[in-house]
């Protein structure tokens, strides 16, 4: 084969493979992808939502609980914010554990849920001390 064929060669090649190519990527592109264990699914992401919701409860409501120094512990306010964030994420927990299909370890994120859940209940019981405590203190 002489140097003048050589881009010829590779030309074809390149179009060879890339024609053999482009079915095999189609076919990936239409199968459902699985979920693995690092995969992101609707699921796992509202489950993280409601649990770091519940946990912002979580620690709003013993600031205010404590009667920390601030906005967030004066007023009951705090104890009204940890209820209100404990509820929202209870209910998120809760609907994510309604919905789900399968198992721990299917992508639904039913374990994320039932954190949420416990996390969320958590949170409101400390947001309702701290708003008793508010309103018998003042």
């Amino acid at each position: 084969m002489s140097v003048r064929h050589l881009p010829a060669a590779g030309a074809a090649a390149l179009l060879g493979v890339l024609g053999l190519a482009t079915p095999a990527a189609a076919n990936v592109l239409v199968q459902p992808a699985a979920a693995t264990a690092y995969t992101m699914t609707a699921g796992r992401f509202w489950s993280l939502v409601a649990a770091l919701l519940g946990l912002a409860g979580v620690v709003i409501g013993g600031l205010a609980l404590a009667r920390s120094a601030g906005r967030i512990g004066a007023g009951g306010r705090g104890a009204i914010l940890a209820l209100a964030a404990g509820l929202a994420g209870a209910v998120i927990g809760g609907l994510v554990v309604a919905a789900a299909d399968g198992g721990p370890g299917t992508g639904y994120g039913i374990v994320g849920g039932f954190v949420a859940l416990v996390v969320g209940l958590i949170a409101m019981v400390l947001g309702g001390l701290a708003l008793a405590r508010s309103r018998r203190a003042g």
